[in-house]
């Protein structure tokens, strides 16, 4: 018997995907009717915690953060059996999945945190990623029941709270790159340009694919063998800057780039490739 505590968006399809296997589940939400939408599906809906994980081996949580957590585990605590095994999927602090590890285990029960690079519809289809770290006698008994659960399980070792660094980390990069496409489309306006138009050149040229090797060139001990100088790269992000400045429109990372390639080219650095930027101050 699985229980489910957390039916969002993420968590009800996970739900939907455990009951289309033939999975037993009982779940849970703060909001009753989201959890009992469920039942047409198969699931059994309970009003309290405690009742929802009563007979579950397997607890699972998708929830919203290190304080929803510890609060609906510890409502849930009464009604949970011995040795079960708490699987969480919230995306937290790294420091809140190595405390809560400890903790229940000093009560004598499993806590693995397994974050998720996926969307509603990877949970239904089981498809994305699932993140992993800590004792690894215990991800290798839960792997083949989590890997029905998503494509793909990335175990980054023994380390406990990996995980939860890797997907903070992961989300980091979404964040940024969602922010970079808005200040792309504010330029591609102020120019005249479509989304039609910029589908094409993406679609043909996909900076995505230069992710890894970027990151490599970035952190790299040598940049004084440019591809693109740091002076150059500064002459194009003043172009950027005052092409939507003209149309009154406003960039919104490119003013903060801008101040920082200054700042590296103040310091002797403008002939050095521009990815020198990405050093730390105690590695410049």
């Amino acid at each position: 018997m699985k229980a489910f505590l957390g039916m969002g968006l993420l968590g009800s399809n996970f739900v939907r995907a455990l009951l289309k296997r033939g999975e037993s589940v009982q779940v849970w939400n703060r909001t009753a009717s989201k959890a009992q939408d469920l039942e047409k599906d198969g699931a059994r809906a309970f009003v309290q915690a405690p009742d929802a994980v009563k007979g579950a081996t397997e607890i699972h949580l998708t929830l919203k953060d290190d304080v929803a957590v510890d609060e609906v585990l510890k409502a849930a605590e009464p009604g949970l059996t011995p040795g079960a095994i708490i699987i969480d999927h919230t995306t937290t602090s790294k420091e809140g999945a190595i405390k809560r590890t400890q903790r229940w285990k000093e009560k004598g029960f499993t806590y693995l945190h397994a974050p998720v690079f996926m969307g509603p519809a990877n949970a239904l289809d089981g498809t994305g990623f699932m993140l992993l770290s800590g004792d690894e006698s215990i991800i290798n008994a839960l792997s083949p029941a989590l890997s029905k659960m998503t494509g793909k399980l990335l175990n980054f070792g023994t380390e406990v709270g990996k995980a939860a660094a890797m997907k903070l980390a992961g989300n980091a990069f979404l964040v940024c790159l969602t922010v970079g496409l808005k200040d792309t489309l504010t330029l591609s306006n102020s120019l005249d340009i479509s989304v039609t138009d910029l589908l094409t050149l993406f679609n043909e040229w996909n900076p995505g694919a230069h992710v890894a090797a970027r990151l490599k060139r970035m952190t790299g001990a040598d940049h004084t063998q440019p591809s693109w100088e740091l002076n150059m790269a500064r002459k194009d992000t003043q172009l950027f800057l005052d092409a939507t400045q003209q149309t009154g429109n406003h960039l919104v990372l490119m003013p903060a780039i801008a101040n920082l390639m200054d700042e590296f080219i103040s310091k002797g650095l403008g002939n050095y490739d521009w990815t020198v930027i990405g050093k730390r101050e105690d590695e410049q």
